[in-house]
């Protein structure tokens, strides 16, 4: 008996059609979830940069509140020579300050011993002894000296510095690369953050994804307690009963998904699945008590504590695990009175730490294929702030010359580039934009910076926005 096919409407057949294109995008982008491997095509399986490239992970340490750069990387004599001079009318009045309304004092950096540069490494590269262990490692590190940004205060500026904008909404740097390059280990996050002191002003935009789908964010670890909040199991639950949950749950995402095609669904779905597997990777990472003592000497690490030591050992053991991108903050560098105590308390606490991860990633034949990179916000003035005695006084926020250091990853190390003027005001040679240092750094990772593109309200956006030049001097 012939049957007469039935006539759909404009609706169904919409309805009908999107079930089945859904279910087309579903196959792609949950193929071969379960396990690794080079042809998988999920939201964060790896994929290949544009061209080969010299790092495979980023350790990036972002000094929250700004160091005073003049008194740890870039010595000034003849600032020095006229501590305590007016400031010269023309700069004062060219710049623009966060606190400082009136014409300020020249401020040097101390002569004592403590305070003073040192010639290090072969290089000779000058470093404040107050980092005697940075000093060490002077021959991997690249000094930028010629730095300069867009905002002069703390969130939009660390904003500006770690997604190219100076506002909420755009994707970090690490959720660029994790959109770009996926990631190498399917059990951890491409991209995990580690947080010494408070929160940053910019808040967890400042590892967000923005507009890129939330399957690309950061994701906190801490070094004490839980690990990554909710991973746990809840009271009653076990491992057999929380992989039925998530299977119950994925079926009826999976239903949605096909449905709607929402990316957001397929990021629910791969999180599930990540969280589920992080249970048994995640414990194991952050057990510290593995490393031996020589190693915990090395760091000044102490297993259970939150500490940036702790977070430089974990940087260490996340990228030795194929984590793409391992971003550190540490808190509590704006100095705007007692500028000299500050910043000698803070380099005690970092110098050892970060100097022990270098060498580590050295001797471990990781520091070829991992970029370290040490920055802040932005830099701080050449004059003082507040108080008239130079023991007390800060410095105040300076957007238009400051020092970020790069080592490792493809970086040529015992050298300098860029230069301020011998006040450490402007910038005298070779000027290097927050887009120039953040093109650099995709390009290190194998990525053209002007084709990492997501589209978003009807444009084509980037990390650089429409600017960035590579800083090829620098490269290996």
């Amino acid at each position: 008996m012939y049957l007469q096919p039935t006539p759909l409407g404009r609706r169904a057949l919409l309805k009908r059609g999107g079930l089945g294109i859904g279910s087309f995008a579903l196959a792609e982008l949950l193929k071969d979830d379960s396990a690794f491997s080079s042809e998988q095509v999920g939201p964060l399986s790896k994929k290949d940069p544009h061209f080969p490239a010299k790092a495979k992970s980023v350790i990036y340490l972002h000094m929250v509140g700004a160091p005073s750069h003049l008194d740890l990387y870039d010595l000034k004599p003849e600032l020095q020579k006229r501590s305590g001079e007016d400031c010269p009318q023309e700069l004062f009045e060219s710049g623009k300050f966060a606190f400082v309304r009136s014409l300020p004092k020249l401020m040097g950096t101390p002569q004592e011993n403590e305070y003073r540069f040192s010639p290090s490494g072969k290089s000779g590269l000058p470093i404040s002894n107050l980092m005697p262990n940075l000093q060490s490692v002077a021959d991997e590190i690249t000094m930028i000296k010629s730095m300069h940004t867009e905002e002069f205060n703390h969130g939009p500026a660390q904003m500006f510095m770690l997604s190219g904008f100076g506002r909420f909404g755009r994707p970090s740097i690490g959720s660029w690369l994790n959109y770009g390059l996926g990631t190498e280990n399917q059990d951890l996050p491409g991209f995990v953050v580690l947080i010494t002191g408070n929160v940053l002003g910019a808040g967890s935009p400042a590892w967000g994804s923005g507009f890129l789908p939330s399957v690309y964010q950061g994701v906190e670890f801490r070094s004490k307690g839980d690990p990554v909040l909710f991973l746990s199991n809840p009271q009653g639950i076990d491992t057999q009963s929380r992989r039925q949950i998530i299977d119950s749950v994925n079926q009826l995402n999976q239903v949605q998904l096909a449905d709607v095609g929402d990316p957001e669904i397929a990021t629910r779905i791969s999180q599930y699945e990540l969280a589920y597997r992080m249970q048994s990777s995640v414990p194991e990472l952050m057990d510290l008590s593995q490393e031996s003592e020589l190693t915990h000497q090395m760091y000044g690490t102490k297993p259970g504590e939150t500490s940036f030591a702790n977070n430089c050992l974990l940087a260490r053991r996340l990228v030795e695990r194929g984590v793409r991108f391992v971003q550190l903050f540490d808190q509590g560098w704006d100095s705007h009175g007692n500028v000299f105590s500050s910043v000698k308390n803070k380099a005690k606490q970092v110098d050892q730490p970060i100097a022990a991860l270098l060498k580590d990633l050295r001797q471990r034949g990781l520091l070829e294929s991992t970029l370290v990179v040490w920055s802040a916000e932005f830099g701080r003035t050449p004059f003082a702030q507040g108080s008239k005695d130079e023991k007390k006084a800060g410095r105040d926020h300076h957007k238009d010359a400051f020092t970020v250091w790069v080592a490792g990853g493809g970086t040529k190390g015992g050298m300098s580039f860029g230069q301020t003027d011998d006040l450490g005001y402007t910038i005298a040679e070779n000027p290097v934009h927050v887009h120039d240092l953040n093109a650099t750094l995709l390009h290190l990772m194998g990525i053209n910076h002007e084709r990492l593109t997501f589209r978003f309200q009807g444009r084509q956006y980037r990390l650089t926005d429409v600017g960035g030049n590579v800083i090829k001097p620098i490269l290996a």
